[in-house]
């Protein structure tokens, strides 16, 4: 370097740590290795922290459009029920109706079952409400092996109930 670009570059240099120290314990107590660690350590504590919190949320939403397709596949399936001619043909309609339902929030028929109760007992007769009951176990995501140590993140129930018109 030439002579006057030495100077040059030394008082840029003293310049720029003038400007960059905010109180006078912070620029005589740094040393050169230090620099850059805030960088890593920032790094890796939002690593450490953000890891979790995204698949809390992942977890969460999991269980909300859970509770979103139990809702809706024991409402469907409580309607089709009763529009069906016999008991038979409701079951088979409403379990249907659960596997379509659950399916469009991306859950397996796997993982639900159905209930149908019937108050009073003939299910189809004019005036007797029919309530379908549906489970849903959401299981943890990114789990690959969840079957086999029954991890699961809930059990969701949702029954809806609809009656029998007098006039078919």
């Amino acid at each position: 370097m030439l002579p006057s670009s030495r100077k040059a570059h030394a008082f840029l240099t003293r310049r720029f740590r003038e400007a960059s120290c905010t109180d006078e314990a912070s620029c005589t107590n740094a040393t050169p290795g230090e620099r850059g660690s805030a960088v890593v350590e920032f790094t890796f504590l939002a690593l450490l922290l953000m890891v979790p919190l995204v698949y809390f949320i992942i977890t969460v939403g999991q269980i909300q459009g859970g509770a979103f397709a139990v809702v809706g596949a024991a409402d469907q399936a409580a309607k089709v029920y009763v529009a069906q001619p016999d008991a038979e043909s409701g079951r088979a309609a409403a379990e249907q109706a659960v596997m379509l339902a659950l399916a469009d929030y991306g859950h397996p028929a796997d993982n639900a079952r159905m209930e149908t109760s019937c108050q009073p007992s003939d299910c189809l007769a004019p005036g007797s409400a029919v309530t379908v009951t549906v489970h849903l176990t959401v299981p943890l995501p990114f789990v690959p092996f969840s079957d086999s140590f029954q991890l699961n993140a809930s059990r969701l129930d949702a029954s809806a109930t609809q009656v029998v018109g007098r006039f078919r």
